[in-house]
C-alpha cells in the first residue's frame, strides 16, 4: 500500500507565525510531519511514502520519504498531483500533515477494518466519547447522527482511479469538512432535515456519498482519537507537545 501526505503551505493558518508551512513546525524539536512519516514507516503494509508540498522547504525531510511532489494551487490539485504517481487500481492512504499524534496502531486498525469491507473509499470517524476520554481539553467539530456523535478523521483510504474520476466534485467536501451544516446542504434537503433532527444514519450517509460520486464509500468507526486530532491552533500545539513528550 502507498501513503500520501498533504503538506501544502497555508499562510492563513493561525500557526503561520511559527513556520510558513505548518508541517514544518517543530514539536519537541522535531518537525510535525516527521511524526506522521514515522507512523507510516512503522507499518509493514506501507511500502511507499510520498509527500506533496513546496519542494524547497520540504528538503529537510527529503531523506525520510520516497518522493516529494511539488505543491500546486489547491488541496484538490495537490491530491491529484500525488495520486497521479500511482496506478488506478492501487489503494492509497492519504493523510494531512498536521496529525503528529497519529500512531502505527491507529493506522493499522483503520486499514484492517477497511479491508474487511468491499469499497473504493474509506473514512475514519471517532465518537465524541472516545475523543473526550483521551483528550478532554480539545475542542472538535462533531456531527450528531442516529448512530452517535462523531468527529471525522484526517486520513482516508481510497482507490487511486476513483480519486482521478471525482476529485473536482469532492473539492467542495474538502472545503466544508469542518462545517457540517454546509456539508449537509451539499448532500440535499432530505439530509438537512435529517441532520437537524439527528436521525441520519451512517448507512444513509455512505449511500448518499456513493450516489453523488459514483463510488462505494464506507465510514470506519475508529477507537483511536489520534486519527482525528489535528493541530490547528496554539492549544492544539500545546496538547501535541505534552502528548509527544
Amino acid at each position: 500500500m502507498k501513503a500520501l501526505i498533504l503538506a501544502g503551505a497555508d499562510d492563513k493558518s493561525p500557526l503561520a507565525k511559527y513556520a510558513s508551512n505548518k508541517a514544518l513546525i517543530k514539536i519537541n524539536g522535531k518537525e510535525m510531519i516527521r511524526y506522521i512519516i514515522e507512523a507510516f514507516k512503522g507499518l509493514d503494509l506501507v511500502e511507499t511514502v510520498a509527500v506533496v508540498g513546496p519542494r524547497e522547504s520540504l528538503q529537510v525531510i527529503e531523506d525520510q520519504v520516497d518522493v516529494i511532489v511539488d505543491s500546486r494551487a489547491s488541496m484538490a490539485d495537490n491530491v491529484l498531483s500525488g495520486v497521479d504517481m500511482f496506478s488506478d487500481d492501487e489503494m492509497i492512504l492519504i493523510s494531512t500533515a498536521d496529525i503528529p499524534m497519529i500512531t502505527p496502531e491507529a493506522i493499522k486498525d483503520f486499514v484492517e477494518k477497511a479491508l474487511a469491507m468491499d469499497a473504493d473509499f474509506y473514512y475514519p470517524i471517532v465518537s465524541k466519547e472516545e475523543n473526550e476520554k483521551k483528550y478532554p481539553e480539545t475542542k472538535r467539530t462533531y456531527v450528531k447522527i442516529k448512530d452517535g456523535t462523531f468527529t471525522g478523521g484526517n486520513i482516508v483510504m481510497v482507490r487511486a482511479g476513483k480519486v482521478k474520476e471525482c476529485i473536482r466534485q469532492a473539492e467542495v467536501f474538502m472545503t466544508y469538512r469542518k462545517k457540517p451544516w454546509k456539508l449537509a446542504q451539499v448532500l440535499g434537503l432530505k439530509f438537512i432535515l435529517k441532520f437537524l433532527l439527528g436521525t441520519l444514519t451512517i448507512k444513509e450517509l455512505e449511500e448518499r456519498v456513493g450516489d453523488l460520486f459514483n463510488i462505494k464509500a464506507r465510514a470506519i468507526i475508529s477507537s483511536y482519537p489520534e486519527i482525528a486530532t489535528d493541530v490547528d491552533k496554539d492549544s492544539d500545539l500545546e496538547l501535541a507537545a505534552r502528548a509527544l513528550s
